[in-house]
């Protein structure tokens, strides 16, 4: 191993453009994927930015948290009193036509929820003074980063939902949206702004809150075996289910994933070619070790561990190259999750196709005789 590194040290030059493609595969892989992960947790924020102990309760077959429909407010009676159960909220979240103030018309997302301190389905970037504004009617909160989009540039300015004229009290921050914005507000307003598309007495979702995640999964087993015909499910799994069911909608993440693999093909073949080079140059070096009697699996290792260490030195250069990237992308505006996991993954497989390299360099070396010495 001591000869296999001295020998990249000596011949860095020859071996740099491996340890280039290597380091630019790895990058570009967590970067992808990162990036697609940090696009789609927008999906589920009005969850995620709610309490994990929640069990969302909806319509059959939800898939989406935009995507729930109506059900009866009575549907309450349903949960009644469970240990470890808070009473459930009502919780309002549809499509709305936005109408802006300076003309034109834009799709929006209203959350209406409940706006007491420890209510279980505001968002919590909502601060006590906001929901008491909210509480005034037809008043709306949205993230900053909308604002723009939707023709507001100041608090007060009014516009219209659904033909309802509201009014910004106010805005947030880390509420951004992926189509439509989110518009936060309390459930009497969403009602009497939904009410030509959601009936009388109905709501889009019921949330329990539980003592404990734990409580919340069985629960949510609970509802599931006494009424079918409803969903229930818990925080997470609702996130996880949102962000997957536009993942693949989208098909965003096929296109992210092939540019990713695209990265990872130019580095296996940048770098098998770079050592396929190098080891032909080193021919005459390793036609003298079998004349000595050498054992040609030593020289495979070498080879092998070569490629190894190409991979290890390429990925090590990719790790802060990744986190750089990141935080530009994140001063631009985009989000990068950057988990443990993707970047573990990344490097096992730039790592593995820089072995799989290694065995195609290695080829060349089963070609080589003794004899050559004498030509």
């Amino acid at each position: 191993m001591n000869y296999t590194l001295q020998t990249l040290m000596h011949e860095r030059t020859r071996y740099a453009a491996g340890v280039g493609a290597v380091a630019f595969s790895a990058m570009l892989m967590a970067l992808q994927f990162g990036l697609m992960l940090g696009l789609f947790t927008i999906t589920s924020t009005p969850i995620d930015r709610t309490d994990d102990r929640n069990v969302w309760i909806g319509s059959k077959d939800v898939q989406s948290v935009d995507l729930g429909r109506p059900i009866p407010l009575s549907h309450i009676g349903r949960i009644g009193e469970r240990p470890g159960v808070a009473p459930p909220e009502p919780f309002i979240g549809m499509f709305a036509s936005f109408e802006k103030p300076d003309g034109g018309t834009d799709l929006c997302f209203l959350l209406g929820s409940n706006l007491e301190n420890d209510s279980a389905g505001a968002a919590d970037v909502l601060t006590p003074t906001l929901r008491k504004a909210l509480t005034e009617p037809y008043s709306i909160v949205m993230d900053e980063s909308d604002m723009k989009r939707m023709g507001l540039t100041k608090v007060d300015q009014t516009a219209k939902i659904n033909g309802k004229e509201v009014r910004l009290v106010g805005s947030v921050q880390g509420l951004k949206s992926l189509a439509a914005p989110w518009v936060l507000c309390s459930v009497p307003t969403a009602r009497d702004i939904a009410t030509a598309v959601l009936p009388a007495d109905n709501v889009t979702y019921l949330i329990a809150r539980c003592e404990s995640a734990a409580r919340a999964e069985s629960l949510a087993r609970e509802l599931k075996a006494e009424y079918p015909e409803m969903t229930a499910v818990t925080a997470d799994k609702f996130s996880l289910n949102s962000r997957l069911y536009w993942l693949f909608r989208t098909k965003a993440g096929v296109a992210i994933g092939y540019a990713a693999l695209l990265g990872l093909a130019v580095g296996a073949v940048v770098t098998a070619q770079t050592l396929y080079a190098a080891t032909m140059a080193s021919a005459r070096e390793y036609a003298t070790l079998f004349a000595l009697g050498i054992p040609r699996y030593r020289v495979y290792i070498s080879v092998l561990l070569q490629a190894f260490w190409v991979g290890i030195v390429g990925i090590l250069l990719a790790y802060p190259a990744v986190l750089g990237l990141a935080w530009v992308a994140e001063q631009a505006g985009a989000k990068v999750l950057l988990r443990w996991e993707v970047l573990a993954g990344a490097g096992g497989i730039t790592l593995m196709t820089a072995l799989f390299a290694g065995l195609i360099a290695l080829r060349s070396v089963r070609t080589i005789e003794p004899m050559s010495l004498l030509r």
